[in-house]
């Protein structure tokens, strides 16, 4: 029997930035509807407005919950679900607010209870404004710390991994200053984090992944010419993950070492820091790069970038991200939830 699509609950991020524009150029795509069972989370309003505005040849209906989306068959049916959250109705594109920012987190609080009651497969999410929802009174510093913690996953077991065509890159800090991340780097922590980068690309079928990690410093150092921290912290970090098992390497010099991961050298990339790994995506493809959660009890996916309040209700946005999104979603959601012991939503 054909498996049922999985069930994703797709997040509109802040209504005045162009979440609700990619998301809903993307259910446009008859093989992005074909792909899973998407349920929009967000206010009805918004949608409804965003197709009229967009002129997208699409049918919007408001459903209850994720059991109400069918299965989509090939995506012919150009039927949008969305679960209304309200808001976003007087929100002003391009505008930092309190009432858009609490709109952005009611989406993902809301995508999270379902995940709760294990009626998702997975999560997609549009961007949001990390000052609108701090203006919400959000404790939250971005996604990724807060569905951690609405899902109940302790922070060091989350991980970001970017995927651009074979390039996976794999975070060992996020939303640090650069300087307190040199500061605070440790042989373990970055132990730790190559052990779980091998982890976490078994649960996405790599059966002996090969890890690279990143170095610090130009040309790795030049042998404490240009700094230590190879020496001192990243070397024997590597030669500890090797000897739990891991089929590691590095450090390698940063300049080369996601060219060659994404030339199939390496399955995976450990960066040290966020431009690290930001960068080096972002300049090969910067609308294509997908952010995928990993740790968390499903797949969480993203566009990597943001709200573009600058281009925002111009109708000028590029899906393409969010289409990838989308898309890869639907492909691993059911090997995380595999790995998890968890049955797909119904």
């Amino acid at each position: 029997m054909t498996q049922p699509r999985p069930a994703l609950g797709v997040t509109l991020g802040d209504p005045a930035g162009v979440g609700p524009e990619i998301t809903l150029k993307a259910l446009a795509d008859p093989g992005v509807r074909a792909a899973a069972r998407n349920l929009l989370l967000g206010g009805a309003a918004t949608v409804r407005r965003t197709v009229a505005d967009l002129g997208l040849p699409l049918e919007v209906r408001v459903v209850a919950g994720p059991e109400d989306v069918p299965d989509p068959g090939d995506g012919t049916d150009p039927v949008v679900y969305v679960r209304d959250l309200g808001g976003g109705a007087d929100i002003q594109p391009g505008a930092v607010a309190a009432a858009s920012g609490k709109a952005a987190v009611d989406a993902v609080e809301a995508a999270c209870a379902l995940v709760r009651e294990h009626r998702l497969d997975g999560i997609v999410t549009a961007p949001l404004n990390k000052e609108a929802i701090k203006l919400a009174g959000s404790k939250y510093p971005g996604h990724t710390e807060m569905l951690g913690d609405l899902l109940g996953v302790p922070a060091k077991q989350v991980v970001t991994m970017f995927v651009l065509d074979k390039l996976r890159i794999f975070f060992l800090t996020r939303h640090r200053p650069l300087a307190d991340v040199i500061a605070d780097l440790t042989t373990e922590q970055v132990r730790d984090g190559i052990v779980r980068t091998r982890e976490l690309l078994g649960e996405l079928g790599f059966a002996t992944p090969r890890v690279a990690l990143a170095a610090l410093n130009p040309h790795a150092g030049e042998n404490g010419l240009l700094g230590r921290e190879e020496g001192a912290i990243l070397e024997p970090a590597v030669a500890a993950a090797r000897e739990a098992g891991v089929d590691a390497y590095g450090p390698v010099p940063a300049d080369a070492v996601f060219h060659q991961t994404r030339q199939g050298r390496f399955d995976g990339v450990v960066s040290l820091y966020h431009d690290q790994g930001h960068i080096a995506a972002k300049t090969l493809d910067f609308f294509g790069t997908v952010s995928c959660t990993l740790g968390l009890p499903v797949l969480r996916t993203s566009v990597d970038h943001g709200t573009a309040f600058d281009i925002a209700g111009q109708g000028v946005a590029d899906p393409a991200g969010q289409i990838r999104a989308m898309r890869l979603a639907a492909e691993l959601a059911p090997a995380v939830l595999k790995v998890r012991g968890r049955t797909p939503a119904r």
